[in-house]
């Protein structure tokens, strides 16, 4: 699998998700088998590009490449510009989020609202394309079915879009109108990949290793991209490729290993985001670690009570602990699709999403 000049480890990707793909979440998903992690999505908006949050968003220190870097917006010189500037700071791949269904993101035109006007995305696509070109940086694309029922337009989309030089596809396989309600559908996908010569990546509900298979089976996708599974269950990607490559399933990880993956993954994150921020930006994660667990629900409102880091790892080390006294083993997760959806308004303030 190659984007561009740039060959991946594998095939199974991490989604790009505001709140929740930073830099920390996107090292821990490679280390445990994704092949390639897209960044939260960055403003085309000059303004907001010395704020605190972008500049985490764009925070890459220690990060394997390629560094992919998603920007949104709806505005072709703006998006153009935003374009060059992470690839100044970085960036070996762009991707246009034209996949976001968040309202906020949609009433600005951004996201998925770009697929209402076809001429609009166009023309943001060419010129990120003309952006990147230069420096030799791929561009990709991030999209969904269409904007509603009535009007599912990605076949076409795509179409113009590798035309205008994008290398890439990914095409999540709901409709904006649907958010994440429903069930995906990959029709629409395997007709995209049926057309296009570049990699089509087929997006949506993929959240264990038979759904893997299915989804390939269905698509003939070049790759798989993984998103609200992989929230507290980082280890699916290992899982996936076991099973692709075997048809067994790989036995779940220990509750001693799940113990030091989420305290490594909190020290990360408190280097990342500080003391006050990285408490509370933590909690969500913690919550999908234990939402499965025996005493999940009981443990998920006690963390959230906690004010400082010190003491969060500690009550995550006790869980553990007792957990680990019960069980050897984590129990297989229930399927994302049954996880409350994620909802960009709680992740993301208004003002920074302000494209």
């Amino acid at each position: 699998m190659k984007i561009g000049q740039f060959a991946l480890a594998n095939s199974l990707f991490v989604a790009p998700m505001a709140g929740v793909t930073d830099r920390p979440f996107r090292q821990l998903c490679k280390r445990l088998g994704a092949g390639y992690a897209v960044s939260e999505m960055v403003t085309s908006r000059r303004d907001l590009w010395n704020t605190l949050k972008t500049s985490r968003r764009a925070n890459h220190d220690g990060e394997p490449g390629p560094i992919a870097v998603q920007i949104a917006g709806t505005d072709a010189a703006m998006m153009a510009d935003a374009a060059r500037y992470n690839v100044d700071r970085g960036a070996q791949i762009i991707d246009i989020n034209m996949g976001c269904p968040a309202k906020k993101v949609c009433n600005k035109w951004a996201g998925s609202a770009l697929m209402q006007d076809e001429g609009l995305a166009l023309s943001i696509i060419d010129a990120v394309v003309q952006a990147c070109t230069p420096s030799g940086v791929p561009v990709t694309l991030k999209m969904r079915t269409g904007w509603c029922q009535s009007h599912k337009n990605a076949f076409a989309i795509a179409l113009a879009a590798q035309n205008a030089g994008v290398q890439m596809v990914t095409v999540h396989g709901r409709t904006r109108e649907q958010g994440y309600k429903g069930v995906a559908e990959y029709d629409t996908v395997a007709a995209v990949k049926a057309a296009l010569r570049i990699p089509v990546v087929a997006n949506g509900d993929i959240d264990s290793p038979e759904k893997a298979g299915e989804v390939l089976r269905l698509t003939g996708a070049d790759a798989l991209m993984i998103g609200r599974a992989a929230q507290g269950r980082p280890w699916i990607f290992r899982e996936i490729t076991h099973f692709l490559e075997t048809g067994e399933h790989l036995a779940p990880p220990l509750v001693s290993e799940v113990k030091r993956l989420l305290i490594e993954h909190l020290h990360d994150h408190f280097s990342l985001y500080g003391e006050f921020s990285g408490v509370r930006t933590a909690r969500k994660h913690i919550g999908w670690y234990v939402r499965a667990l025996p005493g999940g629900e009981t443990f998920r409102s006690q963390i959230n009570a906690v004010e400082d880091s010190a003491s969060q790892l500690a009550a995550v080390a006790q869980f553990f602990d007792r957990l680990n006294d019960a069980m050897d083993r984590i129990p297989p997760a229930p399927p994302a699709s049954m996880a409350p959806a994620m909802s960009h308004s709680h992740l993301e303030d208004r003002t920074e999403l302000a494209l």
